[in-house]
């Protein structure tokens, strides 16, 4: 937060609210203290399966919305995170800092990034466009003592006291430690949570008059389209508060927290899962270690060196946080080995990958470009703003990841050192070399046959590709050359022959893959996703940890696109997750056949059974 400093599953609100009272009732909360002996039940919600977030860092509303249209939409991000857009302090004196914004005065939408209108338009825009909108919510604290004068919105307020809210001195924590409210034993989860993360006001978040506040703020934003969010300093409250607080929220929000790891007797990332997915600190460290030291091999076991299961990740190489913060992350100043990370990133199958899309700083606390009085400049890259989600290693990959979406890890290949390839099922491939000289070798996939762009060395557009194509034989061989310190990236939906594009019509009316789209009419609770299974390997091969989730948006219908081998006797089932836990639907296999010919396209509609 500060400079220290699922698709969504359709389910009722207010069911969290009962897992919050469900917690209190269990005896959790004792003397204003919440104790968290136990993790939480699986998260009930993931983004979509086109699921990579952009964090367009401070961006103005306008520049978002541009970008929706022009770059993110064109490209399949699924998401963009947005940051603050409640009032906050102006600080003048200070430069206008980035963190301002993290001091909120009232939950008003005017901030420096433009007023409620115009946030209300970047919606409307980004949703036309295809991509959802996380917004970034401060709900553990108000303005600090330090900050003074008027908000972005004109108004008025001075520590404990914030009228247009409003907020007075009953609705926050006192802790009187130490001389003074602010945290200084991190290892004392009443401190975390009661006292004043840097001298920030703290909410009285187990009060249900603060809890209703911070309820109509999130549903304010909720009227407005947005699609979920980012919950800042999650850590600093309970998470039975966060849940009571979630558990009035309309509609079904894609919510993950930010809680960052911390030592003996510190609340912990597994204690949050429960309403949301968590922010995985330990994937930056460990995917920056292994490309900035060229040291590779080591990522072939990565899930086992992270603290969450994928399930309830959100996976990033560095944030606007560890960018700052000293935190020995790969960030945009260390051009190739970063753009490589986040490229192996959004490959890689583990987590909710999100990308950072920076302004570029030589001061921990400055801000981004801005007018005289603070006010933010439109978004122009390369004047100010850094824009690494528009580097080729990052957009380019985005399109990968959606045609594998909900495949698993297939065919890794180390050279045990600098060299790495795996393929995501029968959708995907994707090579790395840190290495100072080329590496040339024959690669086996699972890929169906066909000639494939590289998508790293160009792009695939109007069914031809602007850099180098590889072809690929029928037992899934393919001889390519991986630059030094390049990559090599390859998927079904980046191909001049075999089917190329997501719904293609071939040469003669042949299919090689057929873009089936699943709906299934299935009732869940929480916690329950619906997913799809099968005998084909793009379906998992009945493996349920490697099946298709699918999007409950039009819940109760539930609905993904897979692309399935043309000409083939298809047999699946519908499975419901909840973490580790499936249930199948009843018996028999379900059979269908896919087309050989086109329309290289169909639609299976189903009901649960």
């Amino acid at each position: 937060m500060l400079a220290r400093p699922t698709t969504p599953h359709t389910v009722p609100r207010a069911l969290l609210a009962a897992v919050a009272v469900a917690v209190l009732a269990a005896g959790l909360l004792v003397a204003g203290q919440v104790r968290h002996n136990e993790p939480a039940a699986a998260s009930p919600a993931t983004p979509g399966s086109s699921d990579v977030i952009v964090h367009l860092f401070q961006w103005p509303w306008a520049s978002v919305a541009n970008e929706c249209t022009t770059v993110l939409g064109p490209k399949g991000f699924g998401g963009v995170q947005v940051s603050p857009p409640q009032e906050h302090v102006v600080l003048p004196g200070r430069g206008h800092p980035w963190w301002q914004d993290y001091q909120p005065v009232s939950y008003q939408l005017v901030s420096r990034r433009g007023d409620r209108a115009a946030f209300a338009s970047m919606v409307r825009t980004c949703h036309d466009a295809g991509v959802k909108v996380f917004v970034d919510v401060i709900v553990n604290h108000m303005a600090g003592g330090a900050s003074t004068g008027a908000g972005t919105a004109g108004s008025s307020y001075s520590q404990y006291t914030y009228p247009a809210v409003p907020y007075g001195p009953n609705d926050f924590h006192y802790c009187g430690r130490n001389g003074n409210n602010d945290i200084v034993n991190w290892g004392d989860r009443w401190e975390i949570q009661n006292c004043e993360l840097v001298d920030l006001s703290d909410l009285k978040t187990e009060s249900p008059y603060v809890r209703g506040k911070l309820t109509g703020y999130l549903n304010d934003l909720v009227s407005l389209g947005v699609d979920g969010f980012r919950v800042d300093a999650a850590k600093h409250l309970p998470a039975a508060d966060l849940a009571a607080i979630l558990g009035g929220v309309a509609g079904n929000p894609y919510v993950y927290h930010e809680v960052i790891e911390g030592g003996a007797g510190e609340p912990t990332p597994e204690e949050y899962v429960g309403t949301g997915d968590v922010t995985e600190f330990r994937y930056g460290d460990r995917v920056s270690a292994a490309f900035r030291d060229g040291n590779l091999a080591g990522l072939g076991n990565l899930a086992g060196q992270l603290r969450l299961g994928s399930g309830d990740a959100v996976a990033f190489i560095d944030n606007h946080d560890t960018q700052r913060n000293g935190r020995n992350v790969l960030t945009y100043r260390n051009g190739i080995p970063y753009a490589l990370a986040e490229a192996f990133m959004i490959a890689h199958p583990y987590g909710v990958p999100q990308v950072m899309s920076s302004f570029t700083f030589s001061d921990h606390d400055q801000g981004p470009p801005a007018t005289s009085n603070g006010t933010t400049t439109a978004v122009s890259c390369g004047n100010g703003w850094q824009c690494e989600h528009r580097w080729r290693t990052t957009a380019n990959m985005v399109g990968l990841r959606n045609a594998a979406a909900g495949a698993g890890l297939t065919n890794w290949w180390s050279n045990g050192s600098n060299q790495i390839a795996f393929g995501r099922g029968s959708a995907a491939y994707a090579a790395f070399n840190r290495g100072g000289g080329a590496l040339t070798r024959t690669f086996q996939t699972s890929l169906p046959a066909g000639t494939y762009c590289d998508v790293m060395s160009g792009d695939f557009a109007g069914g031809s590709c602007t850099g180098t194509s590889y072809q690929v034989n029928g037992a899934g061989q393919v001889t390519a050359t991986v630059p030094a310190n390049g990559a090599l990236a390859l998927h079904v939906d980046a191909r001049t022959t075999g089917t190329p594009g997501p719904t293609p019509t071939p040469t003669g009316g042949g299919c090689s893959t057929v873009a089936t789209s699943f709906a299934v009419n299935a009732s869940t609770v929480w916690g329950e996703n619906i997913h799809v299974v099968g005998n084909v390997a793009a379906l998992g091969n009945w493996n349920p940890a490697n099946s298709v989730p699918l999007d409950p948006a039009t819940y109760p219908v539930w609905r993904g696109t897979v692309s399935l081998p043309a000409g083939t006797s298809v047999q699946y089932k519908y499975i419901k997750r909840n973490g580790s836990q499936v249930s199948w639907e009843s018996d028999p296999n379900r059979t269908r056949t896919t087309a050989a010919a086109a329309p290289c396209a169909a639609s299976w509609s189903d009901s649960w059974r």
